[in-house]
């Protein structure tokens, strides 16, 4: 069991929970780019140091993943959003605490059983980061369409410059993003026609008869 990813996931979680049961601005970059990188980073880790998955590996990583995220979703569920000086604060109630130990607990039955199933990676300190990361994503997954439906946007990032949330997932999803968002492009309107075009395109013969009588 590697010692140093034990102290920087605990690390982590110290931090998180500090700073969610204290409150702080809701940050695009770290509700959703943070958690993406952790993940990446555990996940290229499982095969270092001559590790090897095997198919019960995989396994019992994707049920922990899945409680991780589940888990996430629900810490997600709780946690409140309410606006100050223009922005988005959030802030975890203290019996979302429960969720955390819920976390732990599940991480040390996954490892109790990766271990008996002969799953060495799996049960070892090794995807710590990578359930971590996707522990946040589940969480990222539920509050940002809250965040996005409250209509406030979220607290501008340290340098002092709004994340364009909506902009980044449309490029995670492919897709075009949201023509009202800020810096999106806008569909270039037709000229409408003039008004003296209007009126001999639309007058009929009887029309010009009509006039020329008068």
């Amino acid at each position: 069991m590697n010692v140093l990813q034990v102290l920087a996931a605990v690390a982590v979680v110290i931090f998180v929970i500090a700073r969610q049961l204290r409150g702080e601005p809701l940050r695009g970059k770290r509700l959703i780019l943070l958690p993406a990188v952790l993940a990446v980073v555990g996940f290229a880790g499982l095969g270092k140091g001559g590790r090897h998955l095997t198919t019960t590996d995989l396994a019992c990583l994707v049920i922990s993943g899945v409680i991780a995220a589940g888990i996430g979703a629900a810490q997600g569920a709780l946690l409140r959003l309410e606006p100050r000086d223009g922005a988005l604060w959030s802030r975890m109630p203290v019996y979302g605490l429960w969720l955390w130990l819920a976390l732990v607990v599940s991480r040390v039955v996954m490892t109790v059983v990766a271990m008996a199933l002969h799953a060495p990676v799996a049960g070892s300190s090794a995807p710590i980061l990578m359930l971590l990361g996707l522990n946040r994503l589940g969480q990222a997954a539920v509050v940002t369409p809250r965040a996005l439906a409250s209509g406030v946007p979220f607290a501008p990032e340290k340098d002092g410059r709004p994340f364009d949330v909506r902009g980044a997932l449309a490029g995670l999803l492919g897709g075009s993003g949201d023509p009202s968002a800020p810096g999106a492009e806008r569909p270039a309107r037709q000229p409408r026609p003039t008004g003296s075009y209007d009126r001999s395109a639309c007058d009929g013969p009887h029309d010009r008869g009509r006039r020329g009588r008068r």
